[in-house]
Order: structure tokens, then sequence, then C-alpha cells
């Protein structure tokens, strides 16, 4: 049996209300909710297969939409695979995925492709994963990337899956830090940043 994810604690239930109605909020607002994807944008080459792991409302895999790229989003959380659909529109493919368990033949299942340019866990996708899954979702990762492939993570540090935890994990994974910033605009990381923005290249 798949364990809990931190995200699907019950004690989170309230949370993952307010997630889902907070970016609802903001997308019909208008606000700027790209700064993510401007980054991995400026990181691909034209044209690129992007992965949106844990998409949430698919603003990420929408924004890489828009600048030509072939973005596709999965989350395991069904409400928010329906908000991204009717938010995003049908042009963004959106798969509803547990990242424990995604592989090649799942794509491949639903018409979508079977490997990425880039793979981009943004929004505390990872530290919300089940403790104990986040190696194995990494080497997940990894497998659908080919060499020169990239990863990008962000977090917030104030979790208990560390950026330690993370560094170890992705190098078990087969990935090599290449860059760490505090915010997608590029703010130098210090050891008190509130927040971790890390970019990976298949090792």
């Amino acid at each position: 049996m798949t364990p809990t994810t931190r995200w699907d604690a019950p004690e989170n239930a309230v949370m993952r209300r307010l997630y889902e109605r907070r970016f609802r909020g903001l997308h019909a607002d208008g606000v700027d909710l790209d700064g993510e994807g401007r980054l991995l944008d400026a990181l691909l080459e034209r044209k690129a297969r992007v992965l949106d792991a844990g998409c949430g409302t698919g603003r990420l895999a929408a924004h890489l939409t828009r600048q030509g790229h072939r973005a596709v989003g999965v989350d395991k959380d069904a409400a928010l695979v329906r908000a991204a659909r009717e938010l995003q529109g049908a042009s963004v493919p959106f798969l509803e995925a547990d990242l424990a368990e995604l592989d090649a033949a799942m794509l491949a299942r639903a018409g979508l492709p079977e490997a990425f340019d880039a793979v981009a866990a943004i929004g505390n996708v990872l530290v919300f994963a089940a403790p104990g899954s986040e190696r194995g979702i990494l080497e997940r990762f990894r497998a659908l990337l080919p060499d020169g492939g990239l990863l990008l993570t962000g977090f917030a540090t104030d979790r208990d899956y560390t950026v330690a935890d993370l560094d170890r994990n992705a190098a078990a994974a087969g990935f090599a830090l290449r860059h760490r910033f505090a915010t997608y605009q590029l703010a130098p990381f210090t050891v008190d940043a509130g927040w971790a923005v890390s970019i990976f290249d298949t090792a």
C-alpha cells in the first residue's frame, strides 16, 4: 500500500481546500504566477518536453506551453487536477497520478511523452511527499530524463525534509547540483534562507 503523503495527512485537510481556493483567486485576479516558469524557460532549449510534477492548479505547465514547450502536468490530488483542467484549458494535458508510482509506461498509456528534457517539482512538492518516499520519487524523475536533462525543485527550508536530505537523495538518484538560489528571481542562497531553489543536472 502506498504510504500517506504529508499532503494527504488529515491535519492538512483545511490547508488543501485553502490552497485550491487561493490559486483560483489569484488566477481570477490576473496575479503574476509565472516566476518559476520564467526561470525554467530560460534554462531550456526551445520546444522542450517538461514534466510539471505535483502541478497543483497547473500554472507552470500552462506558462511553459505558452512559451512553446510541450508541458505535462501530473498531480495525485484529483481536485487539483480538475482545477488545472478548468483553469488552464485543453492546450495542456494533466494526469492524475502518484509521483511515487509514475513511470514511462503510465505516461504512455495516457498518450503522453515517455521521456522529458526537464522535470520541475516546485512549490513544496517534495516536502509534501510521504516521508521516506523522496529518494524513490527522485529516482523516478531520473528515469524519465535523458543524459543532459535537468531537474528544478523548490521548497521551504523549515520542513522536516531538508536541503541536506535533498542533496543526499538527489545524488543517490543520479543528479548533480548545478545551482542553488533562495528565490526564483535568483537571490543568493544562504544558510538562513527560507526557500531553496535547486537546479540539478543528470549525473
